[in-house]
């Protein structure tokens, strides 16, 4: 029998090693293709030679990109609309997160349903967009920032974490002289490093990523995101291959243009922070990302 289980627990890691293989094959590769065609010169990409590994290697595309103006502001414009908007989200949904979680709190349970009522029902794109028009925050970096402040998931996420707290350390700060902004600021926030830093980094996540946001509350473009940039020389690419198809430009032009590469080297750029900023944060990270399952 115990050779029987020690068998089926081989099995079971050869399963398991092999699944994370390949997950991490899926994961890995767009990554490394991305950053492959960046660094290959656009005749050989269109001409299919490019897989993993970069194809007459140039950094010309990165060193356009670092001359042109357009993707330098844009850059710095995502750096500033996701550490303020990180910044503003974790005070709001931190606070409000323990507020709600505090047995104390009259009408706790209103202010619960309240919250969950935005889950459902919205006024949706145009009612939004009217919000932010008619309070002035049209073509500002308020209007990124405050429309998507406080997320109701990770809202309902920090509250289930702080309520997981032993209330017993509450209640001797209380008896030491302490007030519930002391608590919050010394003793909660402490305690939940993992879960503020895994909410964080979803927060930032989706400040990076957003463009649509942009699309809808941003008339000039020195004040697009890169990502918005980005969007930009998608379009133009895809405008120059359907104008191959049609006929209207030749291969050699095609061959010849360096838009392919900027698309590639935009688009490495663009998830290069984030990539660069997990391996710091991995250690709460790995513990955070639990906390849905692990504390209700």
């Amino acid at each position: 029998m115990i050779q029987d289980r020690s068998l089926s627990s081989r099995l079971l890691d050869v399963v398991v090693h092999v699944v994370m293989i390949l997950v991490l094959v899926a994961t890995l590769y767009p990554v490394l293709y991305v950053l492959s065609a960046s660094l290959s010169s656009p005749a050989a990409f269109n001409l299919g030679k490019v897989s993993i590994f970069p194809v007459d290697v140039t950094l010309k595309a990165y060193r356009l990109i670092w001359e042109a103006k357009t993707v330098t502001h844009s850059f710095l414009n995502s750096v500033v609309y996701t550490t303020l908007g990180t910044a503003i989200s974790m005070m709001l949904t931190t606070s409000l997160a323990y507020a709600i979680s505090r047995k104390r709190l009259s009408l706790r349970g209103f202010y619960m349903a309240f919250v969950l009522i935005t889950m459902y029902f919205n006024g949706g794109m145009i009612a939004n967009f009217l919000v932010v028009k008619n309070l002035g925050l049209y073509n500002s970096v308020w209007a990124i920032v405050l429309p998507t402040a406080v997320s109701t998931y990770y809202l309902i996420i920090m509250r289930s974490y702080f309520q997981a707290i032993p209330e017993e350390l509450n209640e001797s700060a209380y008896l030491d002289g302490a007030n519930d902004l002391v608590i919050f600021l010394r003793i909660t926030l402490p305690l939940s490093m993992a879960a503020l830093v895994t909410i964080g980094l979803f927060y930032a996540v989706n400040y990076w990523n957003a463009w649509f946001s942009s699309l809808l509350y941003l008339k000039d473009q020195d004040k697009y995101p890169l990502q918005m940039v980005l969007r930009q020389i998608i379009i133009r690419s895809e405008l120059l291959m359907e104008s191959i198809r049609a006929g209207e430009a030749s291969a050699s032009e095609m061959a010849s243009t360096d838009v392919t590469s900027i698309k590639y080297a935009t688009l490495f750029v663009s998830i290069g922070p984030m990539m660069i900023l997990y391996p710091f944060i991995q250690k709460y990270f790995v513990k955070g990302v639990m906390i849905g399952s692990l504390k209700g």
